[in-house]
């Protein structure tokens, strides 16, 4: 592996400054993570969609720190030098301070994050406070927020009209000054990312808020055609993993039951003369 200089925040502030678009996407594992920081990518975000695309749940809601805590550690390893970020999960970070300050510790200690996100609009800046004061970065996620879905009526694009779109701008500037290092953007149109980008000082990342934003981020397993089901709209499909991976099960399935393997050329062969005094054995028998 081509080794580079480690991604932090400095980077990533300096990348807003000169314009300089911010590349993330979503890893779960140490083999991903290794070809994600061999194509140089900036962030890396151990997201709590893991819950969907590795667990099989309908939503985000009911993985564990301690699931993604295992999995941010894996991903560090693949990726030591990439600015990773690890997504606290639903209600590790809503009862108090001191437990969102005591999960999201162990995302810093126990697997090496660079940050955690936390989702919420200006309400949760207390808890920003406290987390940035107890010397953990917090990216800040606004718009369509997961964790939220029975609360906003399900999986829908937020900031639409001006009101809501104003309020997006309030919201973010106030998280900013709460201390969160970087925000995400998850599905609002353009105009409103765009302001949003432009009022703060803080790296944004859109996942589905157009071209304005100063990075994006896509979850793996929508861009590589790996999960089932139709990707949301703003995904822009780079592979079918899943076609490949299922062509290939389906040779081997084929293979084995026509005898094609294992082969010869897949065998270990027996130390000369043994198979013969092994065979003897059984027919003395």
């Amino acid at each position: 592996m081509n080794m580079r200089d480690k991604i932090t925040l400095a980077t990533l502030r300096s990348m807003k400054r000169d314009r300089k678009p911010i590349s993330m996407l979503t890893a779960y594992d140490y083999p991903t993570a290794q070809i994600e920081e061999e194509a140089g990518i900036e962030c890396i975000l151990v997201g709590d969609s893991a819950a969907q695309v590795i667990l099989g749940h309908n939503s985000t809601l009911p993985i564990t720190v301690e699931f993604l805590v295992t999995l941010a550690a894996a991903v560090r390893r693949g990726a030591p030098m990439a600015y990773l970020v690890g997504d606290m999960p639903y209600m590790s970070y809503h009862v108090n301070h001191e437990e969102a300050i005591r999960n999201a510790g162990r995302f810093m200690a126990e697997a090496g994050c660079d940050c955690v996100k936390v989702e919420g609009d200006g309400r949760i800046a207390g808890t920003i406070e406290k987390m940035v004061a107890a010397t953990i970065p917090v990216m800040a996620h606004l718009g369509l927020r997961p964790q939220a879905v029975h609360q906003i009526g399900g999986y829908r694009a937020q900031g639409r009209d001006a009101d809501a779109a104003e309020q997006l701008v309030r919201d973010a500037k106030i998280l900013e000054a709460a201390g969160a290092c970087a925000m995400v953007l998850e599905a609002v149109p353009p105009e409103p990312a765009r302001a949003i980008a432009e009022a703060t000082d803080i790296p944004v990342i859109g996942c589905g808020a157009g071209p304005f934003c100063d990075g994006h981020v896509l979850v793996l397993h929508d861009m590589m055609g790996l999960a089932e089901g139709p990707a949301p709209r703003f995904v822009r499909q780079y592979g079918d993993v899943r076609g490949a991976i299922r062509s290939a099960v389906d040779s081997y399935v084929s293979d084995i039951r026509s005898r094609q393997y294992p082969g010869d050329e897949h065998t270990y062969k027996m130390l000369a003369g043994e198979a013969a005094r092994l065979a003897g054995r059984f027919s003395d028998a």
